[in-house]
């Protein structure tokens, strides 16, 4: 229980702290929320707990495949947001996200990468 505890702790830090770098600076807290830290601290996670290694390894194969569909939402979250508002834009890129993963999906799956 004090290791789950440990885990919450340390991951929810890592996500207040860029928000309060990002809060002083934009730039710098774009430049550390972009850093893959979340998954090197999932990956760090996972090897402490023993987990097979083929499973640690998926999970970062699956991450890189993961990520490129939302990479989009980035490009088109400022001018939504200038132009309808921060909630509209937040959800307008949720549903873009969304429809991109379903898309990216059926691409890759005719290349022989199954994602879900």
């Amino acid at each position: 229980m004090f290791y789950l505890i440990v885990k919450y702790a340390v991951t929810s830090a890592l996500v207040v702290l860029i928000s309060e770098i990002a809060r002083r600076n934009d730039r710098l807290g774009a430049l550390v929320a972009s850093l893959p830290l979340v998954t090197i601290l999932t990956l760090l996670w996972l090897q402490f707990e023993k987990t097979d290694p083929e499973k640690i390894s998926n999970h970062a194969y699956y991450t890189f495949w993961f990520v490129i569909p939302t990479l989009p939402m980035f490009l088109v979250f400022p001018k939504l947001y200038s132009t309808f508002g921060f909630w509209s834009a937040l959800g307008s890129c949720m549903l873009l996200t969304f429809v991109l993963f379903i898309s990216f999906n059926y691409i890759l799956e005719k290349y022989g990468i199954k994602l879900i």
